[in-house]
């Protein structure tokens, strides 16, 4: 079982979301692209805002993710 799940990391980043409103994250892929799109900023040296005993840049990118500390911005459609 993965800590924290998809469902508690979705309701994380769209806790700024006001009701009515769309919100930012919709399916567990939005969750997976921006982590691992941190993951590999942390793999190129980019510095871990959290510090954890486990160092793999995935388990810190979900830790920044699940304590709000990164944003997913939803693309604007053109």
């Amino acid at each position: 079982m993965l800590h924290p799940s998809y469902s508690d990391l979705m309701q994380v980043v769209n806790s700024e979301v006001e009701p009515g409103e769309t919100p930012v994250v919709n399916s567990r892929y939005s969750i997976v692209m921006a982590t691992a799109k941190r993951a590999r900023q942390l793999i190129d040296h980019d510095e871990p805002m959290v510090h954890l005993k486990k160092s793999k840049p995935l388990s810190i990118a979900v830790e920044e993710l699940n304590q709000g500390m990164l944003k997913i911005i939803a693309d604007k459609e053109n």
